[in-house]
């Protein structure tokens, strides 16, 4: 596994943020999991055809600093940029590139099945209401770095967390990302 380490690495990523790197499924199951319930804007995804790079930038919450906290307090979110070298193609399905304000949540993102005769590493990204998109590259070559400053946010997911707590309280009132 090469992902590299949060800096720094005893209490999280710190004011540095999350930096990572992936070079293969294993590490890419470390970033999925550091991007689950990201928000994604279809405004911030890009393919350079040219430079054979994927790029988006996701608004994620900060699971490293949640701890053991079952309330909204305390929970933070801040913007990450992915990238993914060497990449041959990129597929839609469930959203059109042109819908530049509607916002995804970022369930997973896991090696796929190649298609048939191509040598190429598939790799999909599960969004909520069935929307996925997938990438093809020659390997996989990823990076992720949160930018900016975290805030404090009250707008959470609402499904249950995968260590068997139950699901985290909403924020009542009108629906939508802080």
């Amino acid at each position: 596994m090469n992902a590299v380490a949060p800096e720094p690495p005893p209490s999280g990523p710190g004011p540095k943020g999350l930096r990572l790197r992936a070079v293969d499924a294993e590490d890419l199951a470390v970033i999925s999991a550091c991007l689950q319930d990201a928000l994604v804007s279809v405004r911030d995804i890009a393919y350079d055809l040219a430079a054979r790079s994927f790029v988006l930038v996701a608004n994620r919450l900060r699971w490293e600093n949640c701890g053991g906290m079952t309330g909204p307090a305390g929970f933070e979110r801040t913007l990450c940029g992915l990238e993914f070298d060497e990449i041959d193609r990129v597929a839609y399905r469930g959203f059109r590139r042109s819908e530049e304000d509607r916002i995804l949540s970022l369930l997973a993102i896991q090696p796929a099945p190649p298609m048939p005769g191509s040598p190429a590493v598939e790799i999909e990204f599960e969004f909520a209401a069935g929307a996925t998109l997938r990438i093809a590259a020659t390997t996989i070559s990823c990076r992720a770095r949160d930018f900016g400053e975290p805030w404090p946010t009250r707008w959470l997911p609402d499904h249950a967390l995968d260590d068997g707590l139950p699901p985290l309280p909403r924020r009542r009132g009108k629906a939508g990302p802080r």
